[in-house]
């Protein structure tokens, strides 16, 4: 471990009176542990103030020299290794992972001024396996680490917040007094990394409201209704918010009523999504999230469905649509060969559809295969379906062709450059649909 500088554990900033150094408490406010806060932006700096109202007096360190006294804070500190030497609990409160790594390392870094059983706790929303490399790198020093999630950001200076906390039991107890002086609750998730994958759950929760919430509001916005009139309804129909756990809750607290209610509610589920990718087309507003929750709607409600054949053909239909623009769908014949419904229903309905690469990523796949061939009308299809989706720029087409050119050889890049060419002469001219004659 590295050793100690002795000016490590002196001389620190009373912001009230920037030209007077103070000694460092023995126990900052007078009540242990003691506690560090390094980085005071909105979360950093509410949590120092929330400290700081309990009683619990932190030092504190910002890279703005000035941001602890803007704040009022009582106890400033020059380095965070200078934080360390005198804290028993450091919180980490900046933007990311390469950030937390600069905090902690070099002769001012928070290990250089560590000594064996200090805790630092990640207030920062980092990705778990970072929260395991940092937890290694503070291992050799004797300091412990814990993932501590906050949220709501907005309150963290009226300890207004919840925390949620990854580490072992020890390390979360010997932590607690810290904790709960900043935030309101403190939740135990699990050992390290679990407070953050709660965390980024919860934050995949709300981006993914604010997604559907957009595309609701468009939907709502193209039928000739004020999007503000939706809010009005959700919220005086579902004040608190309850609706969006409701099936979860049911799955464990009751998974027998979830399993004998699943097929019904998976029925009108289906109804009401495919309602809304209807109003969608005839709108043409997108909605990738509609579409996700519609496809993957028997996984939400964890039913095993062995879809029939007839949903297997009109998703192919629908897909078909998607890749090469509204009205291949309709150019299908009624009568089918089995080669017709094999791509129909396997191809469009089973393959094209899946979730695992976008139809982008997928066009781009197709292109570098139909390449090989050297059919410049199959390429011509390809990206008249790109552009009219917005897949692809003129640009980008540009650079796709010359990079066939020496994947593909010569002669084929002839090919694809023939294919772009006609269909972008096509699309400049105006859509039609595959298998109309122009």
């Amino acid at each position: 471990m590295t050793a100690q500088p002795e000016e490590l554990v002196s001389p620190f900033v009373d912001t009230d009176s920037p030209a007077r150094e103070v000694e460092a408490p023995a126990a900052a406010g007078g009540i242990a542990p003691r506690a560090g806060v390094i980085g005071l932006g909105m979360i950093g700096g509410g949590v120092a103030v929330s400290l700081e109202a309990r009683g619990r007096i932190p030092v504190v360190h910002d890279v703005r020299g000035e941001a602890a006294a803007d704040l009022g804070l009582a106890l400033a500190a020059p380095t965070p290794a200078e934080v360390a030497a005198v804290s028993d609990v450091v919180l980490i409160a900046v933007v990311d992972a390469a950030q937390v790594r600069e905090v902690l390392r070099g002769g001012d870094g928070v290990l250089a001024g560590a000594r064996p059983g200090l805790i630092v706790a990640l207030l920062s929303t980092l990705a778990v396996p970072e929260v395991l490399d940092v937890a290694e790198e503070c291992r050799p020093y004797g300091v412990a680490v814990l993932d501590c999630g906050v949220t709501p950001g907005d309150q963290a200076a009226s300890n207004g917040m919840v925390a949620m906390v990854g580490g072992d039991d020890d390390t979360v107890r010997r932590a607690m007094p810290v904790l709960s002086d900043f935030a309101k609750k403190v939740v135990h998730c699990g050992p390290l990394g679990a407070g953050m994958a709660t965390k980024i759950a919860r934050n995949v929760l709300t981006y993914g409201t604010w997604r559907a919430a957009h595309e609701a509001a468009e939907l709502a916005r193209a039928a000739g209704v004020d999007p503000r009139t939706l809010i009005e309804v959700v919220e005086d129909a579902d004040p608190t918010g309850s609706t969006m756990f409701t099936w979860l809750r049911t799955s464990i607290d009751a998974p027998e009523l979830a399993t004998e209610a699943g097929p019904q509610v998976l029925h009108l589920m289906d109804k009401d999504l495919a309602a809304a990718q209807d109003l969608a087309a005839k709108s043409g507003v997108e909605v990738p999230l509609i579409d996700a929750a519609r496809d993957h709607a028997a996984d939400t409600l964890g039913i095993v469905v062995d879809r029939p054949a007839a949903d297997r053909t009109e998703r192919g239909l629908q897909t078909m649509d998607k890749v090469y623009g509204t009205g291949l769908a309709a150019h299908m014949p009624e009568e089918r060969t089995p080669a017709t419904a094999m791509t129909i229903d396997h191809l469009f309905g089973e393959i094209w559809s899946r979730p695992g690469l976008s139809l982008r990523d997928r066009r781009l796949v197709v292109l570098g295969a139909t390449a090989m061939l050297g059919r410049a009308d199959l390429i011509e299809v390809q990206v008249r379906g790109a552009l009219i989706n917005g897949e692809l720029t003129e640009d980008e087409l540009e650079e796709i062709v010359l990079q066939l050119h020496y994947y593909a050889g010569w002669g084929n890049g002839t090919a694809v450059q023939a294919g772009v060419n006609a269909a972008l002469q096509s699309w400049q001219g105006g859509y039609v649909a595959p298998g109309e004659s122009s």
